[in-house]
């Protein structure tokens, strides 16, 4: 059987859009059995299996043992997952910022920093509400719909991070971690002290490791998506390394490989670019 990919993107209801920037629906079937790296994100991971469920055999806390999840929430990280699958894959990615924590779930994302729970666990009825649904509806879009029930009933916009954390948070984001932590600490008012406590009190790392993450993040993405005759040491420059080895040294960091590698593992089980590094 030929390999088969299939990505579908949606926003979310508006109700939502501030705290979710988007869902991503993946179909992959006749790939060979391997293993995928759940790489550190601007976003929470928030994943809904549809059919087989997601088995974790390396968490990003080595605290944490292996476990596999129907539909999977975890905090920031700055360490890889390692997932396994069967060559098939199917389910929602729900890209959550961590702005949505509190809003959503009544809690920091920093209570979730680099763990991973079942969300019925969590949330209790309506995380298996949402599993069940996701199982039912065949469409995407209604798939989608049904994300934005549920998500949409637990939501309660007045436990929403404060304003100056809510700015320094998409600060940090929008600029792919090239703002510093003074500059974010002047626009806020605030001492750099200050700030670095309450940014890491609310989502679990501090603004200097979740300007690394972003700029990692933005670095894979020009890896995917750039032309052959890119070089890695141009990627680098452009996303604010120092060098290329500077660029090597955060990929062994937070993704426990080097570009290459990852390039080379990734890009063959995936058609489509836009997957790659979608569900983990």
């Amino acid at each position: 059987m030929e390999p088969t990919s299939q990505v579908v993107t949606a926003h979310p209801a508006p109700a939502l859009a501030a705290f979710i920037d988007r869902y991503v629906g993946y179909r992959m079937s006749g790939f060979e059995a391997g293993l995928h790296r759940g790489l550190p994100s601007r976003h929470m991971t928030f994943i809904v299996a549809i059919g087989p469920s997601i088995d974790v055999i390396s968490q990003t806390d080595a605290r944490q043992s292996p476990d596999d999840y129907r539909c999977v929430l975890s905090g920031l990280q700055d360490t890889p997952a390692m997932i396994a699958h069967d060559g098939t894959q199917e389910g929602v990615a729900i890209k959550l910022t961590p702005l949505g924590s509190r809003a959503l779930f009544g809690l920091p994302a920093a209570e979730l920093w680099s763990t991973s729970i079942e969300f019925a666990d969590l949330i209790g009825s309506p995380g298996r509400q949402l599993w069940e649904e996701l199982q039912e509806q065949t469409g995407w879009p209604q798939r989608f719909a049904a994300c934005d029930r549920v998500l949409t009933r637990l939501l309660v916009p007045e436990r929403a991070v404060g304003p100056e954390l809510s700015w320094a948070w998409r600060a940090v984001a929008g600029s792919h971690g090239t703002i510093g932590v003074e500059t974010l600490a002047e626009r806020v008012g605030w001492s750099r002290q200050y700030l670095t406590k309450r940014f890491t009190g609310e989502f679990g790392s501090s603004p200097k490791v979740a300007g690394r993450v972003a700029r990692f993040e933005r670095a894979k993405q020009m890896l995917l998506h750039t032309p052959s005759f890119v070089s890695i040491a141009q990627v680098a420059a452009t996303c604010g390394y120092y060098d290329q080895p500077h660029l090597n040294r955060e990929f062994a960091r937070l993704a426990g490989c080097s570009p290459t590698q990852w390039l080379a593992e990734e890009i063959p089980s995936v058609q489509d670019p836009e997957m790659a590094g979608e569900p983990g």
